[in-house]
């Protein structure tokens, strides 16, 4: 079969002939519809964040349809549309009993551990990172399972501080961000949205997605964000940059009590102390979500109040694609169809 392989950084990624696997008695083999390209693979390419092996095959956004099931697998079967739940737990220790498999501490994450989907067929371990589609378009469902599942718990988080005249800020408005905003108005159609970003085009997609208002991000955003509130600030903040400067500027524009979640991986560090943050403001992190989180977002995919902006590219196409990610040129999310 067909995949796309990473072997070192500052290499361009291959397109190989590569065997199927094979398929152990809980294991399914699923041949990919759809396999997201997402902004934390260039973290892996850049060498950012270590795989267990070389060469690889990347990719942990993926859906399509089951292939091949083994002999204990009863789940699923041949033919059935699957959206493939990428936070792989070891499925034994107290956090993945509990449903948190995203917090394991022991995890095999496609992509990264294992051999991920970008490729014609993906081995899944275990069934239970499997969620049926029911109809819904798996080239749709595949970036749903991360750019979509992720902002989907970070504004869970943030719910408590959201409601009437409220205000929740999304800082970056990429294939996560533009997510975050159509799910903020899903959960909380009253909270009032400030999207954060520095590309002129993505605050135009922010605005056309429902975001009442938008806010440069090269420019002063705290001074920007408290003319619009009265001097008061956000009530919550979801930062799916990470880096120094939208650490700084969530600092700067949440309210007093309010609360700042961190998505985004780019390595910056928040300016924290006593006075270095409103007073009582509460700072957490958010990573990925539950195989319960990925049901909720699919069925909200199905009712059409969420929908990820796609642009498909055959596997070939892989290398241009993130080159223009690397740029900040993609709108949304690419999805590789093998």
């Amino acid at each position: 079969m067909r995949a796309t392989r990473f072997h070192e950084v500052g290499k361009p990624i291959t397109i190989e002939d590569v065997p199927e696997p094979e398929v152990g008695p809980t294991d399914v083999l699923v041949k990919i519809s759809g396999a997201g390209v997402c902004h934390s693979d260039l973290h892996v390419i850049d060498g950012e964040v270590g795989v267990r092996q070389k060469p690889i095959t990347l990719g942990h956004e993926n859906a399509g349809i089951v292939e091949k099931v083994g002999s204990q697998v009863t789940e699923v079967q041949p033919g059935d549309g699957v959206a493939v739940f990428g936070a792989w737990g070891c499925g034994v220790c107290k956090l993945c009993e509990r449903g948190e498999e995203n917090l394991c501490q022991n995890p095999v994450y496609p992509g990264v551990m294992v051999d991920g989907g970008w490729a014609e067929k993906l081995l899944v371990q275990h069934p239970r990172n499997l969620v049926k589609l029911n109809g819904l378009d798996p080239v749709v469902a595949a970036p749903l399972t991360d750019a979509a599942l992720t902002p989907y718990r970070a504004v869970k988080k943030a719910m408590a501080k959201l409601g009437p005249g409220k205000r929740l800020g999304i800082i970056g408005v990429g294939g996560l961000g533009h997510m975050a905003i159509q799910i903020a108005k899903a959960l909380s159609p009253a909270t009032q949205l400030v999207a954060i970003d520095v590309s002129q085009d993505k605050l135009a997609m922010a605005r056309d997605l429902g975001a009442e208002y938008t806010v440069d991000g090269s420019g002063d955003v705290g001074g920007a964000v408290k003319a619009l509130t009265d001097g008061e600030g956000l009530d919550a903040i979801v930062d799916f940059v990470g880096n120094d400067a939208t650490l700084t500027n969530a600092a700067a524009a949440v309210a007093i009590a309010g609360k700042v979640v961190v998505v985004g991986i780019a390595g910056g560090t928040l300016p924290f102390s006593f006075w270095k943050i409103p007073l009582e403001c509460e700072v957490t992190t958010s990573i990925w979500g539950s195989r319960r989180d990925l049901q909720d977002v699919l069925e909200l995919a199905r009712l059409g109040l969420i929908t990820p902006h796609i642009e498909t590219q055959p596997l070939e196409a892989i290398n241009d694609v993130l080159a223009r990610l690397h740029e900040g040129k993609i709108q949304g999310r690419v999805v590789l169809t093998p």
